[in-house]
């Protein structure tokens, strides 16, 4: 019996390695619209604890007024960010029609050019994710959306900035079977949308903005 019980006891220990060796992104973490990771990647996020991530400025100089907007929109992805760590799929999509709202109060002509190229590059896909969102009671669906959600929001945030407001570019190696997805937070600590209490500290800071 006791050669059984330690048996047992190593088969436990060698899946909790394997569990924190996926969690702490040894994966490629590759991402289409990332142009550059930081300098120092953040590594010790099996606990949730993060080194200082770099800070990047705003690719484009463009009014306070919209820099605000995009910043509301934030505020409210937060929010429906923090009901996807709850994984409630009711609160899910009412936070997703609020993120809508907020969205539609950004106005575009505050910006021109290329930016607003840029722009209008990523307001298509933010839109189309959160109807999706919205339009589903699947909480690993609408978590599928919100991943392409927080992919171009990023790309926005990185373009425009928000006006001083912090930002920060996370990820978890293990979200859909270790493909690999990111998020947006306003604090460095981890909480996984992904994954919620199951696996609610699996990530790392890749980035912060600002």
């Amino acid at each position: 019996m006791k050669i059984r019980s330690m048996f047992y006891s190593l088969l436990l220990s060698a899946a909790s390695l394997t569990f924190l060796a996926s969690c702490s992104g040894n994966k490629k973490d590759d991402h289409a619209g990332h142009e550059e990771h930081v300098a120092k990647d953040t590594t010790e996020h099996a606990s949730g604890s993060t080194a200082a991530a770099e800070s990047t400025e705003p690719q484009f100089e463009v009014d306070a007024s919209f820099q605000n907007q995009l910043a509301g929109v934030f505020t409210s992805y937060v929010e429906l960010k923090d009901a996807f760590v709850a994984s409630d799929a009711s609160k899910v999509k009412g936070e997703a029609k609020q993120t809508d709202e907020a969205l539609a109060k950004v106005d575009m002509k505050l910006v021109s050019g290329a930016a607003h190229n840029d722009w209008m590059n990523y307001l298509t896909p933010i839109q189309n994710s959160l109807k999706e969102i919205q339009a589903s009671t699947d909480i690993e669906a609408q978590r599928k959306a919100f991943s392409n959600l927080s992919d171009n929001l990023y790309k926005s945030v990185k373009a425009f900035g928000l006006g001083g407001k912090e930002a920060f570019y996370e990820f978890c190696p293990m979200a859909f079977n270790n493909e690999g997805a990111y998020w947006l937070s306003d604090q460095e600590q981890i909480k996984n949308p992904y994954f919620g209490d199951k696996m609610l500290t699996c990530g790392s800071v890749k980035e912060k903005l600002k």
